[in-house]
């Protein structure tokens, strides 16, 4: 599996734009969400770990998974997340983790999974019962959000009617939306909602 972030990976948190979203989700997560000093976190499509840094104090620990190792190595060498903070490079749609989670976090990594059913399908079975999803992406989009050539984007952001269906249908109630965050970029803007749902 080639690693589609390598290149983006050592500087990838200086970005002005991923500072703002990381910080804007990470903030609507602790807005919409009773974090605990028992939790179990998921944080899918980790990357360096940006939004798992704004969820780390309050929770007891956090799996951060993503498919990209040089995402992953930034991670690991945070000192702020030594200790709260373990890392696993695989597929979960292909290849499970053994753990039950507490919480599902995920900032701007749906868009990157093509199959969205089995994505929803997958979440359920890696959540405790009672468990919690808080997932962010785009808003629909006309496809400028990304460069046009750019590899491994599957969606141009989601509907949220069609996306709460196939919530309900991977087995999830309570289902909400809210607007965590505006990214204004080459005069558009791009709103990133955040859902939250339980098991």
């Amino acid at each position: 599996m080639s690693d589609l972030f390598e290149e983006k990976a050592h500087d990838w948190d200086m970005n002005t734009l991923v500072q703002q979203l990381s910080s804007g989700i990470g903030q609507s997560i602790k807005n919409n969400v009773a974090l605990n000093d028992s939790m179990q976190v998921m944080d899918f499509g980790a990357g360096t770990g940006l939004i798992s840094g704004h969820v780390a104090p309050s929770v007891n620990k956090i799996t951060a998974v993503d498919i990209s190792a040089s995402m992953l190595e930034q991670l690991a060498e945070k000192a702020e997340l030594q200790g709260k903070v373990s890392v696993a490079c695989q597929d979960i749609l292909e290849q499970p983790l053994a753990d039950q989670f507490d919480l599902i976090i995920s900032a701007m990594a749906m868009h990157h999974v093509e199959d969205t059913k089995a994505l929803f399908n997958t979440f359920a079975s890696h959540l405790k019962q009672g468990g919690q999803l808080a997932l962010a992406d785009l808003d629909k989009e006309d496809g400028t959000f990304h460069p046009a050539d750019i590899e491994g984007v599957f969606h141009h952001g989601f509907d949220r009617d069609e996306l709460e269906s196939i919530v309900l249908a991977a087995g999830f109630n309570n289902i909400a939306f809210t607007t965590a965050h505006i990214v204004n970029k080459e005069e558009k803007q791009y709103p990133v909602f955040l859902l939250t749902a339980e098991k």
